[in-house]
């Protein structure tokens, strides 16, 4: 998240990559660093145990999802 509002400072469009596990925490920290318009990017949890086909799916997922924060359509 940090790394993210750096960028965004920098008029670099990024989007923050979290599992459903870790939104909350992620909502929160972008609040407390001041910066509640950056939407991430959420994926289900978990990924460790995912087959390669799934991991590939939840990323075409989170790539989409990418794609539409970067043009604020999220």
């Amino acid at each position: 998240m940090h790394d993210a509002i750096s960028l965004e400072g920098q008029n670099r469009a990024t989007a923050v990559v979290v599992t459903t596990e870790f939104l909350h925490e992620a909502e929160v920290q972008r609040g407390a660093l001041g910066m509640d318009a950056l939407e991430p990017v959420v994926i289900q949890h978990p990924l460790s145990t995912l087959s390669d086909e799934e991991i590939a799916a939840r990323g075409a997922d989170a790539a989409k999802q990418a794609v539409s924060v970067w043009l604020g359509q999220g």
